[in-house]
């Protein structure tokens, strides 16, 4: 037995006494998902004496092992063995190997409903993660501004927007007087594998520690961190500011791109595999449905479908035949296709590999995000082929990813945590109670009633999403002239499609509100980043022209898939409330690691019954 025997857990000791007159103990361990039984023995190596249905004997190594000797004084020894071990008995389970990789996967606007609705029809990657994983079906995030920079924040870190400050892909910021990208950094510069790339990344505004940064803080530098994805600001907020192969794909430009802070052996990784696998090898092919079109559960085109340049509405989609570097529309039918999450797939295994991540001593981090859902989504809405059959093409290619896992890594040695960053609200033409709320009219409404009351003047410097931002020093002067301030919110929420206003100097205030929609914007509120007043849409009604968003707190948004599958989990559906900031302290766990202060919890009713040696920083 590899560690303590613990009768207090689901081990049970046996006595047996064979015709040779030799006593044996075993230890027997009912394993908690099948419920069948295992025996081990503990406290030292060689060849052991087996019970008469084939269990091999426990050592008892204060007896020096196996005691040959007369029947009756061989049977009170072994008796008085049995009493001491009962006595003793550590209440601690027994210690589990360390995972050797941590593998971190998001699917860009996967809201949870889609694995009831389509689930059925995986075979793959997906369905053992529904199989065999702890699925919790009731996760959601708390918070309302579900876009994409916060959600894989969150997942980073652990924590919420109120803290890690990410919050929106995109915010106003005062002080320069301009928009500002969530990863946007001038002094930092990319590299392009096959054409230069513009702009720079980084995560400088990421306020909290990332679970990649505080592995290699404790583990120390050899930890290895790649973080993949079609997005710049996925796989830079995955990473941190840990990553040794930092990914995405630059539209643009049609290329894979990295940060310059890359080491040398990534930067030739990357450069070898965009040679061998170059985007344009994708040129001239046609995206068609996996299944036959009755296979599909809603009608091919619906009201409110808003596809990309070049292609209709329904199927077959084109990709087309103009590949060359200055094909944007080309670069962006594909990553609206299964082959970009192919591709992706197909980066990761070959990073695994290279980078020989998972294979040796400390632990690796591998963080994949896939955006073609997003970007599908975004464009045909959650009830069209498209997405359902952008999910068929995912489970086939999670499916490879996994398998290439058991082997390179083993099942045994990687833990896998599978969540969201956000879901996403129904098409508004296919739903009569639904509808789009105009940013403009809202900042007409506002500009009205202040010139009314004010003079004529300019008071609303932008809105970001439903983030309203006045000009430095009118919202100030509103505190102060509460009535004025009463007829703007007031004019607000006539609004067509507005539902509540937050004022920004009531939220810090709400964050351990019961009321669930205030809480929400609370937890998206953070000082000198977030709108003057943020405006929560009423319920399928979306800020946006595309034909579907996201980015409120409603339960389309907020929802989402959390499974974990792998090292010291325990299979089985879980129907606790939990959110996605609680996967890197649950995976800070199983490393064996305290990750303190945080938002989220470890899940351990998940968790296999065991532990394991913290180890700590020095």
């Amino acid at each position: 037995m590899d560690g303590p025997i613990n009768l207090r857990g689901r081990h049970q000791l046996r006595f047996f006494y064979d015709p040779h007159g030799i006593g044996c103990l075993a230890a027997r361990l009912l394993t908690p998902v099948s419920g069948a039984a295992s025996y081990h023995t503990g406290c030292g190596s060689g060849s052991l004496p087996r019970s008469p249905d084939g269990v091999p004997c426990a050592r008892l190594c204060w007896l020096r092992g196996v005691m040959r000797m007369p029947r009756r004084r061989s049977f009170s020894a072994l008796l008085l063995a049995l009493v001491t071990l009962l006595a003793a008995a550590d209440p601690q389970p027994a210690a589990l190997a360390r995972p050797r990789l941590v593998v971190v996967v998001v699917v860009d606007q996967m809201r949870s409903s889609y694995l009831t609705e389509y689930g059925s029809q995986w075979s793959a990657g997906l369905r053992r993660l529904m199989q065999e994983g702890a699925w919790f079906t009731e996760a959601a995030y708390p918070y309302m501004n579900t876009v994409t920079c916060a959600g894989h924040a969150t997942i980073a870190t652990g924590t919420f927007p109120c803290r890690h400050g990410i919050v929106s892909n995109e915010w106003w910021d005062r002080q320069s007087r301009r928009d500002v990208v969530c990863t946007q950094d001038e002094s930092a510069s990319a590299i392009g594998y096959g054409q230069p790339v513009a702009g720079g990344h980084s995560v400088r505004w990421l306020q909290q520690t990332t679970l990649a940064e505080h592995m290699r803080s404790v583990f120390g530098p050899e930890v290895r961190v790649a973080a993949l994805s079609l997005k710049t600001r996925s796989a830079m907020m995955l990473a941190g500011r840990a990553g040794d192969l930092v990914v995405w794909f630059d539209t643009s430009q049609g290329v894979w791109a990295s940060p310059a802070t890359n080491p040398a052996r990534s930067v030739e990784f990357l450069r070898a595999f965009a040679q061998a696998h170059p985007i344009t090898a994708d040129c001239g092919r046609v995206w068609q449905r996996l299944l036959p079109a009755e296979q599909y559960r809603y009608a091919d085109d619906l009201p409110g479908e808003r596809p990309v340049y070049g292609w209709s509405a329904t199927f077959p989609h084109p990709l087309g035949d103009e590949c060359d570097g200055s094909a944007a529309a080309f670069f962006e039918r594909w990553s609206r296709s299964p082959y970009a999450d192919r591709a992706l797939v197909r980066l990761a295994i070959t990073a695994v590999d290279a980078l020989r991540l998972g294979q040796q001593d400390p632990p690796d981090l591998l963080g994949l995000s896939f955006s073609t859902l997003d970007l599908v989504g975004h464009s045909f809405g959650p009830r069209s082929h498209e997405v359902q059959d952008v999910l068929l093409h995912l489970d086939r290619s999670l499916g490879e990813l996994l398998a290439h896992l058991d082997r390179a890594v083993g099942r045994q040695h990687y833990v896998l945590a599978f969540t969201a960053d956000h879901g996403v609200s129904e098409v508004p033409e296919q739903n009569a109670s639904s509808g789009r709320l105009s940013a403009s009219q809202v900042m007409r409404e506002v500009e009205r009633v202040l010139d009314q009351r004010w003079g004529e003047a300019d008071y609303v410097a932008r809105i970001r999403y439903t983030d309203l931002y006045f000009h430095p020093g009118v919202f100030e002067r509103l505190q102060q002239d509460r009535e004025t301030l009463a007829a703007v919110l007031t004019a607000l929420r006539a609004v067509p499609g507005v539902a509540r206003v937050f004022r920004r100097d009531e939220l810090s205030a709400l964050r351990a509100s019961d009321d669930r929609e205030a809480r929400a914007a609370a937890l998206s509120y953070f000082p000198g980043r977030s709108g003057d007043l943020m405006i929560l849409p009423q319920p399928g009604w979306v800020a946006s022209s595309l034909a579907a968003t996201h980015g409120t707190s409603h339960d389309y948004d907020a929802r989402v898939p959390l499974i974990l599958l792998g090292a010291g989990v325990r299979s089985g559906r879980y129907t606790q409330g939990v959110s996605p900031a609680d996967i890197a302290p649950t995976l800070a766990h199983l490393l064996g690691i305290d990750f303190p202060d945080r938002d989220g919890r470890v899940l351990r009713e998940a968790l296999l019954p065991a532990e394991r040696p913290a180890v700590r920083p020095d």
